[in-house]
Formats: structure tokens, sequence, C-alpha cells
């Protein structure tokens, strides 16, 4: 076990949002284990998609901007775990690493920011802030009159470009918003009006395959539930290729022994949007992600996303 004379390292970005991530997997492995908070240290890892805020994500490499410095850490031992946004993690880890460890999900809405009410009362040709494709392509599909601009940058820093009249309106996690203590300020979007991104709400914990004490730890604060929604759902954005240059969105829900996969796939300009969903057995996740992606995919046909 660890001990304030050996703490045992949490990496993390440095954002506000990520800082209480951290701390809150610290939180549930000192409740699991009866510790202090001294036997830990939170490891603020710069990353690039953090450093880099003038350009789209898919121009400076996608997903792996947020993970990739803090990854090389864990696995030269600067520190013992990472704790990811999942909605940010790319489907496949590096080699000698292992992301098995979800904490209990939270909401997995899009919240609307903005002083209009909603986005059909918007007014035509708005400006509409996101660097999310997703979003982007949903907002696109349903409102094409509306202007969208980048929009990088963490939950303060967009907020900040609201207040500016940089947009009238924007996009955020409701969980990530809820974590923070600011779900005042959006309006939860329904997802059967907006589907979410794939692992939206969920926290990982990422580990080395070798590291027997963080494997044993980890173990302790796995939230089973969120682990078999998440299978099902980067199940289904593995086959489909996702990365930060395709919009997808997907999201999973237990039915009892049953598992309800929902999922869209969209160009990115908006104009086309293919939806499909499945159901079957809570164990058969990552088989249903695999076909519901295959079936999306038969109906696209080859060039679908451009």
């Amino acid at each position: 076990m660890p001990s304030p004379d050996q703490p045992f390292k949490i990496g993390t970005r440095g954002s506000p949002l990520a800082l209480w991530q951290a701390h809150e997997v610290r939180r549930c492995l000192m409740a699991a284990f009866a510790l202090p908070e001294t036997a830990f240290e939170i490891v603020v890892i710069k990353v690039t998609g953090d450093m880099v805020q003038d350009r789209a994500l898919k121009e400076i490499g996608g997903k792996g901007l947020f993970t990739r410095e803090i990854e090389e850490a864990l696995l030269a031992g600067g520190i013992d775990i990472a704790v990811h946004s999942m909605k940010d993690m790319p489907v496949e880890q590096p080699a000698g690493l292992l992301l098995d460890c979800y904490l209990k999900r939270a909401d997995v809405r899009d919240g609307f920011v903005s002083s209009v009410p909603s986005l059909m009362q918007l007014p035509q040709g708005a400006v509409v802030g996101s660097s999310s494709l997703r979003r982007r392509a949903q907002l696109a599909h349903r409102r094409p009159d509306l202007q969208l601009v980048e929009f990088r940058g963490n939950v303060q820093t967009r907020m900040k470009k609201l207040e500016d009249g940089v947009a009238v309106a924007t996009f955020l996690a409701m969980a990530g918003l809820t974590r923070l203590g600011m779900q005042h300020v959006a309006r939860p979007i329904e997802v059967d009006e907006m589907l979410p991104a794939v692992a939206q709400g969920a926290i990982g914990v990422e580990r080395r395959s070798s590291d027997a004490r963080a494997t044993a730890m980890l173990a302790a604060i796995h939230d089973g539930p969120t682990g078999l929604q998440l299978a099902a759902e980067r199940a289904f954005l593995a086959r489909l290729d996702g990365s930060c240059e395709t919009p997808i969105a997907g999201l999973a829900v237990l039915e009892g022994d049953q598992l309800w996969l929902r999922g869209e796939i969209l160009r990115p300009d908006g104009s086309k949007v293919i939806a499909g969903e499945l159901r079957g057995a809570v164990s058969d996740g990552a088989d249903l992600g695999r076909a519901l992606a295959d079936e999306l995919l038969g109906r696209a046909g080859p060039g679908f996303f451009g």
C-alpha cells in the first residue's frame, strides 16, 4: 500500500475539470483502503492538446493529444496511474498499458449554453462555437443556417469566449459542468435529441499492466455497470475507426440483463446521418458494438465520411 513516504502518484491534465477528476479518484482510493490524503500525490502533466489552442484537433493529431505525454510518464514510471475523461481516449492503448477501471458514470447528456432558450430558437445565421466534430455535424444537420466556429479550450475558457461575444451559444458536457458546480449555466439536451459522444460522462483510470499494486487498488474502485456500457460503446467506436476526425455518437443503456445500444455516424457537414440501434445480452456488449458499427457502415457505403 502507498504511504506518505512513498505516495501513490496520480497523473492528470491541469484543467480544473481534470484536477477534479484526479481528486475524485484519490477520494475513492482513500475510502476503499482507509488511507490518508498524504498517501497520494497528484502530478499535473502538460499535454499538447491543452498547450495548442489556436488550431482544430484534427489539424494537430486528434485524441492522442490529450493523453500522449501522460501515457509516456506512466510507461516511464513517473506516475502510478493516469486519470482521463473517457470521451477523449483513443480506443487503443500503448503496449504495456491497460485501461479497465471506470468510476460510476455521470450525466451523459450535452448541455446547451446560451442566453437564448434553445437551439431551435437561435436566430437565423447565429454563430455557435464548438470544437467537437460530432456536435458540429449534428448542429449542421438540424440547423444548416448556423455559422459554426472553432471553440477550443477548457470549460472556463469557453465560457469566457461566450461572454466576449465570439459566439452566442456553445455546447458542453453536463457531467463536466456538474463536477465543477456549473450545471446551472446549461440546459440539458435529451439523448433522443442529441446522441452524446461515446463514453461521455465516464472517468477512466489507466495503469501499467505489470503493476500488481495498481491493479489491485483500481479493482476496488471500478464500477461494473459503467464498464459494461463502455465495452459496447468503445467496441462500436473501434470498428468505425473513430477519431477526432470522424463524427460518431453512441450510447449504451443497461436494462436488467439486456443492453440497448444506439449509435449514429454523420457526414462532417451534417448533410447525412445514419443511425441505428441493437439490443442484446449485457455479456455480448462488445459484439453488439461491432455489429451495430458494421450495420451502419453497410448502409453508408464507401466514402461516407468524405
